[in-house]
């Protein structure tokens, strides 16, 4: 913690009445992490069609009355559902999270002791049918949860811990530089809120007229709060004369989806959309600043694709922006030739919550746009 204390005087006493003091400034400042060694960025390939369907038919719920010890065996094709995408296997994250062994194991459990025993023992007298109908529900809802849950991330990726920042509404400036030297400046709001449950957040940037503002483009995210923070399910983003298209996260069938592309790709547990990644990251810095040492690896679901984001940190910084001098955390998505060409930088503030306070894009083109936060109101009541 750096303070920075302004005004005071020094000197002997004087009759005069003394000026108003200055207010005390102070920026909350944290010794960076170690760098950790890279390890190969892991590769999730799209799901074929096939197994898509594949996946669908072996997700049969347990029938009402289901005959003898065939419910245990009927169970088992659960484990086949969690999505099969290239380099992704369901126990390579055991070593790294302690929950997601527990969710593997629980995928491969055929089914629960409760709904196996009556089968395997019915009363004498009472009707074969009656004794699994308490059971079957519970059954087929444990199923239901174990088919729901998103697939273990490839070797090579990390669980984080993640601490959401509280619900807050953000003002932004836009500049944004073409690649022809021609400059644009505009405004744009972000709107987090969140319960602790359930989320919603809404981006909107557009250039300032006269008595208007011309929205370039929107974006919008909802969905849940877990383990691993937030986790999407419906994504949309609306550019300026374009159609509106939609991503979907499936967590019944274990992946996502795009209205704009028949492709889908494997959910894996953790995995952000395009308006998700800034405050994803500020809940990884508010956990525990130290997982920056290493890469942050993160699937994020796109208008049509899905892929894995690395962001690097890059190191300390000081922005100038309309609300004063703050110190920030600088992260980085270098471009990656035959992915994404574009490079993402992200400005993470600690002493306010690890609020994202600036965001810029840098296409191949090498045109430039930069949002930089210019008011933060905090909705204490939606943390």
């Amino acid at each position: 913690m750096a303070i920075d204390w302004v005004g005071g005087r020094l000197g002997p006493p004087d009759s005069r009445r003394p000026a108003a003091m200055a207010p005390v400034t102070a920026q909350l400042r944290l010794a960076l992490p170690q760098r950790a060694p890279s390890a190969p960025l892991p590769e999730v390939a799209p799901l074929a069609p096939g197994a898509v369907k594949r996946a669908r038919k072996a997700a049969p719920k347990p029938a009402a009355a289901a005959p003898e010890p065939a419910t245990a065996e009927a169970a088992q094709p659960t484990q086949t559902q969690t999505v099969q995408g290239a380099d992704v296997e369901a126990a390579a994250t055991s070593a790294t999270s302690a929950d997601a062994a527990d969710n593997a194991e629980n995928a491969a459990t055929p089914a629960p002791a409760t709904a196996a025993a009556p089968a395997a023992q019915p009363q004498a007298g009472a009707a074969p049918a009656q004794s699994p109908v308490p059971s079957a529900p519970e059954a087929a809802d444990m199923a239901d949860k174990r088919v729901a849950l998103p697939e273990a991330a490839p070797p090579g990726m990390r669980r984080y811990k993640v601490n959401l920042p509280p619900s807050a509404d953000f003002e932004l400036d836009v500049k944004r530089v073409d690649a022809n030297g021609t400059t644009w400046s505009g405004v744009a709001v972000m709107a987090w809120h969140s319960d602790g449950s359930r989320y919603k957040l809404n981006v909107e940037a557009g250039l300032s007229m006269l008595v208007t503002r011309i929205n370039l483009l929107v974006l919008s995210s909802e969905g849940m709060i877990d383990d691993y923070g937030i986790a999407p399910v419906t994504a949309t983003e609306k550019v300026r004369g374009r159609s509106q298209t939609a991503t979907h996260f499936n967590r019944d069938e274990g992946r996502i989806t795009f209205s704009a592309s028949e492709r889908s790709y494997p959910l894996l547990v953790g995995t952000q959309d395009k308006a998700t990644v800034p405050f994803q990251l500020g809940g990884i810095g508010r956990a525990d600043h130290k997982q920056f040492g290493g890469d942050i690896d993160l699937q994020v679901g796109e208008d049509k694709d899905a892929n894995i984001f690395r962001f690097q940190l890059v190191g300390e910084e000081e922005l100038e922006t309309r609300m004063g001098k703050l110190s920030t955390w600088h992260l980085t998505r270098p471009p990656r030739p035959g992915t994404y060409s574009s490079r993402i930088d992200i400005w993470l503030a600690p002493g306010l919550s690890w609020y994202p306070v600036q965001i810029r894009n840098t296409e191949a083109s090498g045109a430039l746009t930069t949002q930089t936060v210019s008011k933060i109101t905090v909705i204490e009541s939606g943390h």
